[in-house]
């Protein structure tokens, strides 16, 4: 089993307070042979609409010396994570979570926003101290 990133608990409970319902802790991704496993899986049902929405969370830290490095293996696992979701679980749609102070300083860039919206990377913002979530990005 994988070690939870720091911020896991953090983005467990603020997806709950957000009124979701988490599924899989961590959502294991099996296709053809590999097993992976992204963190979280969670559901929630609109009633408005009387859909449900099926996600999955990669939670990203970015507390290295090196924020590209990070975001070039988060790039990287989450493109993967992404290719096989959308084989075995098309109803569910991937989410890269990050904490805000990260968002606000590092993602605002010119530059990253050029990489975020060139690979298409859906993003799940939260507050590490509130524990809940500022903003969804798609």
């Amino acid at each position: 089993m994988p070690k939870y990133d720091l911020y896991h608990n953090v983005v467990r409970t603020a997806l709950i307070k957000n009124g979701w319902i988490i599924t899989d802790d961590p959502f294991i991704i099996e296709f053809k042979g590999l097993r992976l496993y992204a963190d979280l899986g969670a559901e929630r049902l609109f009633t408005a609409t009387k859909e449900q929405q099926k996600i999955v969370v990669e939670i990203k830290v970015f507390n290295s010396s090196s924020f590209i490095t990070e975001l070039e293996k988060a790039v990287g696992q989450y493109s993967i994570y992404r290719t096989f979701i959308q084989r075995i679980h098309p109803d569910r749609k991937i989410y890269l979570a990050i904490a805000n102070d990260i968002y606000l300083d590092f993602f605002q860039r010119p530059t990253i926003q050029e990489i975020i919206l060139d690979h298409k990377i859906n993003l799940l913002v939260f507050d590490q101290n509130l524990e809940e979530i500022i903003q969804w990005i798609n």
